[in-house]
């Protein structure tokens, strides 16, 4: 089964060229698209200040991070785990812009841009016009968002790995071409993992609003508005 990566990260502010930094890093291990449960996390010295209007978004502060592994002091081990698959991240050129200027800084070569899959680009693709924040992905296909109440990275690729399954159509036992195929697993086991069974989407009111002020902005949209 085609193993890939689900990963995240929580820096110091927006513009790695500006210095700011990784201070937390999480990765899921997925296969064929789904968590297999193995999962990497480090919180990061980022040996600068955290401003206060970032700290409000995730919650880490300078004072937690005191004694925490710099960067360089992880890298083996999160390269180790991040292999030579697929890297899936919500807007993702911006994790891969933070973790390849860390990998920089060290001498370490850069992540490459192919192995790359935006889970943000593949939300805008298949709702065009509705938010595709993280929170607004999980209301969307019900999931649970009650632990959220800043950022965390690992946390976020937990709910993500579930986002990831819906916008791949998810997985379902017995839809293999051949039975007792490498790529089949019981409804069961799907179960286990928490993979729910797809179904369609309802869009709210102001879904469907908002889609419809979008086509009207396309000259020529494929399909009515209304």
């Amino acid at each position: 089964m085609i193993r890939s990566v689900l990963f995240d990260t929580e820096t110091t502010g927006l513009d790695p060229m500006a210095g700011d930094r990784v201070i937390e890093v999480a990765a899921l291990e997925l296969e064929g698209d789904l968590p297999t449960g193995r999962h990497f996390h480090a919180l990061v010295h980022p040996q600068r200040a955290i401003p206060e209007e970032v700290t409000r978004i995730h919650g880490i502060t300078l004072d937690q991070l005191e004694g925490k592994p710099l960067f360089a002091e992880i890298a083996d081990d999160l390269l180790g785990f991040l292999g030579e698959g697929k890297l899936v991240a919500h807007n993702a050129p911006f994790d891969f812009g933070f973790l390849n200027a860390e990998f920089s800084r060290i001498g370490l070569p850069a992540l490459d841009g192919a192995r790359m899959i935006d889970t943000l680009a593949m939300a805008k693709a298949r709702f065009p016009g509705l938010p595709n924040s993280l929170d607004a992905l999980c209301r969307r296909f019900g999931i649970d968002l009650t632990e959220r109440s800043t950022h965390n990275a690992l946390l976020d690729c937990k709910l993500l790995a579930e986002v990831y399954v819906e916008l791949t159509g998810g997985r379902q036992g017995g839809l293999s071409l051949a039975d007792g195929g490498q790529d089949s697993m019981p409804v069961a086991s799907y179960a286990a993992v928490g993979i729910r069974t797809p179904r369609r989407i309802a869009p709210t009111e102001t879904e469907l609003l908002a889609h419809a002020a979008f086509l009207k902005k396309i000259k020529a949209p494929p399909w009515p508005a209304g």
